[in-house]
């Protein structure tokens, strides 16, 4: 028989089928695969009954069914089942072959897997994909990168089953080398990470210290949305607050203990290694950690005391001050995920065009939002800003915000609500803008218990110096060093 599949794919759970059927719709012929046969025979009778799809029984079976160079996509659970896969797949593969990896695999896997695969004469490809099953079914945003002569083997596919900007533009481009795709979409989960936790600290911010109702909410939510702050996860935030199941408020019903996949996890850990202070991130993941203690929690707040979680005072001036918050920090938290690419792209020798990556966030996202176009523009202007902070637009628009975000962050806090995200935003902003921090008393301090030395405002930066600070030490050091 004849091959004539354009492009295979395997693992057939939600995303894996409707990334399937939204590959069929771009008129391509789709060979499918699936671990259990059980569920590719469900799917091609269910939801793929008419299309241009068909099952393969076996790895060999799909291979044997595509037109070369083959491409084949992997949409199964991140870790050793992609490595599993990889296995059992490249045996029936040719050189020039393509397999791509559309699932959340971390950025230092798809880096070996590249390096590995192209020594066996294979191309690999490392597509972060975003937008959750409705992009996968209608156009998500992609993040590919891997090996770079896969581009063009892959580009029509991709760019095809994307989400489309408003000029028409694919939210999808060629991002970069070996694990650079997957670190992209590690960081947009990073940042989604950040907008979620922001959200949740508004939303308690009404519900609980200005006993708003839930429709009063969501009206709030949507006005927002009209504004400024216009995004997917404004949007829904409106449709979930109110949202109602057997005529009672759901959000209610919810128990909340957040969970988490571990991709906000990786981009902290990676500002870590990267010494790029993703603060913002860093307080969002603990922010899950601490609501998943729900046990503990509710013992303590049967003896542990604070203040009555009530704010006073005119609503509508509340809301304004917490509206200018929320957006200060917001530009808070994609300034530092900015940061924490350029530093990345430092460190494993990327060239990232961070304003196509502001476009390829535009559609088809989780973390899609109006101001995207004006982060574009800031790196039109200045490809290469030390912080998106320190662009006039963005500056400016801190600036005007400053005294509702502080004073929102005062509210909070002085009456026993929870801020972490707005309050470590706003400590971020306040550290980034001062020229002397207190830190020289750290280095002072860790001279002398460890002789870990110092440099000096009034010499060359790069001269280290130690002081025998009781007489006692001596004068060896223990050398210098930044972590």
């Amino acid at each position: 028989m004849t091959a004539s599949g354009d492009i295979g794919l395997i693992g057939l759970a939600v995303m894996g089928q409707n990334l399937a059927l939204n590959i069929a719709d771009q008129g391509f012929e789709v060979v499918v695969h699936n671990r259990t046969a059980e569920r590719t025979r469900e799917f091609l009778t269910g939801p793929a009954t008419g299309m241009s799809i068909t099952g393969a029984d076996t790895p060999e079976g799909l291979a044997k069914a595509l037109t070369t160079p083959r491409r084949v996509v992997l949409m199964v659970k991140a870790g050793s089942g992609v490595d599993s896969v990889i296995d059992g797949l490249t045996p029936h593969l040719h050189p020039g072959d393509v397999i791509i990896d559309g699932g959340n695999s971390f950025f230092e896997d798809s880096i070996r897997r590249a390096a590995q695969l192209e020594e066996e004469g294979f191309l690999f490809v490392g597509a972060g994909i975003s937008g959750g099953e409705e992009g996968a079914r209608h156009g998500p945003s992609i993040m590919p990168g891997g090996s770079p002569k896969a581009w063009p083997l892959v580009r029509d596919l991709l760019q095809g089953i994307a989400a489309k900007a408003a000029d028409g533009t694919p939210c999808c481009d060629w991002i970069g080398p070996n694990g650079a795709g997957h670190y992209v979409k590690m960081v947009h989960n990073g940042i989604e990470y950040g907008d979620i936790q922001l959200l949740a600290e508004a939303y308690g911010i009404m519900h609980t210290g200005l006993g708003m109702t839930h429709d009063e909410m969501a009206d709030v939510f949507s006005l927002w949305n009209a504004g400024r702050l216009e995004s997917y996860l404004i949007e829904i935030a409106a449709e979930v607050t109110r949202y109602r199941h057997d005529g009672e408020t759901l959000l209610e019903k919810i128990l909340d203990s957040a969970g988490q996949k571990g991709t906000g996890r990786w981009s902290v850990e990676s500002g870590l290694e990267l010494g790029s202070p993703v603060t913002l991130m860093a307080e969002a993941v603990f922010a899950r950690s601490v609501s998943a203690l729900k046990d503990q929690r509710t013992e303590a707040s049967r003896s542990l005391s604070g203040p009555e979680p009530a704010i006073e005072g005119d609503r509508a001036e509340i809301l304004a001050d917490l509206e200018s918050a929320l957006y200060a920090s917001k530009i808070v938290s994609y300034a530092q995920g900015f940061m924490l690419m350029r530093a990345a792209a430092t460190e494993y020798d990327w060239d990232l065009d961070f304003g196509d990556i502001a476009l390829m966030w535009r559609e088809g996202c989780i973390i899609r939002a109006a101001f995207l176009d004006r982060i574009r523009d800031a790196f039109a202007a200045d490809p290469e800003p030390g912080n998106l902070l320190l662009d006039t637009g963005f500056g400016d628009a801190v600036e005007s915000a400053q005294d509702a975000w502080r004073v929102t962050v005062t509210r909070a806090v002085t009456a026993g609500i929870p801020v972490p995200s707005h309050s470590s935003a706003l400590a971020f902003f306040d550290s980034y803008r001062t020229a002397r921090l207190p830190a020289n008393l750290i280095q002072a301090l860790r001279d002398y218990f460890g002789a870990h030395t110092y440099e000096r405002v009034d010499r060359q930066r790069g001269e280290w110096f130690h002081t025998n600070w009781t007489g006692k030490g001596g004068e060896v050091s223990a050398g210098s060093y930044t972590a």
